[in-house]
């Protein structure tokens, strides 16, 4: 299956934008008559044909519509710091597409290494991982959100902040709190952890303080097992 994104498809034909169009024909090397799929990241996937191979603006029609197509059986938001190097926060969110995520927050934190990201090429990761992982569902990613502004929105589900600090109090594993089918949103800070004030407004406001092993791990890789978990939890 080759896939495409077209948030903004028309039926019966859509005509795949340039840099779309190129790739369909000249990379992937398809002709009149060849099929591919489509999806508009909200859930419906489209099988189609080529019926104009024309390389600048390659025209489709739609075969068959498929609704629904392979939801997620569980909500999962994350919250996460964007690393000092953009090209580890890039990997977490292909990966967690790839294994399936809903939401992401970018948030900046007391501790931050990194204040401001491109939404635009972050888009594109999502969007990159979507295609290749063949989904439907195109993950919404927010612009970057003050931690304190995010942890007093509301939100219908189970919150949990994962954080390196044993002061304040214990923390239980993730995998033994997840519920399936659940709505879910999940802290992860940045490299020098969330600072204690953080925690402490977390906690006020509802979040549970979980592990996610007894390993120390960097940011990206704790949000890539946290999604798994997340997955896993939902799988079995």
């Amino acid at each position: 299956m080759q896939l495409f994104y077209a948030p903004e498809i028309t039926i019966p034909r859509y005509t795949l934008p340039e840099e779309e169009s190129k790739h369909c024909l000249r990379v992937l090397r398809m002709e009149l008559g060849d099929e591919l799929h489509l999806t508009d990241g909200r859930g419906t996937m489209y099988r189609c044909k080529v019926v104009d191979a024309n390389a600048k603006r390659c025209t489709v029609e739609v075969v068959e519509r498929i609704d629904n197509y392979e939801p997620l059986p569980y909500r999962l938001t994350m919250a996460v710091a964007p690393t000092k190097n953009i090209d580890r926060f890039e990997w977490f969110l292909e990966k967690a597409t790839e294994v399936g995520i809903t939401e992401i927050y970018p948030i900046e934190c007391d501790h931050s290494e990194r204040r401001q990201i491109k939404l635009d090429r972050e888009q594109k990761v999502i969007t990159a991982a979507v295609k290749q992982s063949l989904k439907a569902y195109h993950p919404t990613l927010h612009p970057l959100t003050d931690l304190r502004t995010l942890l007093t929105m509301e939100f219908d589900g189970e919150k949990y902040i994962a954080h390196c600090n044993d002061t304040l109090g214990e923390r239980e594993y993730l995998g033994k709190l997840i519920k399936k089918g659940g709505n879910v949103l999940i802290l992860i800070g940045p490299e020098g952890d969330f600072s204690p004030e953080e925690i402490t407004f977390a906690l006020r406001n509802g979040f549970k303080p979980i592990s996610l092993g007894k390993q120390r791990l960097r940011t990206e890789t704790a949000a890539v097992i946290a999604t798994v978990i997340t997955a896993t939890v939902n799988s079995l």
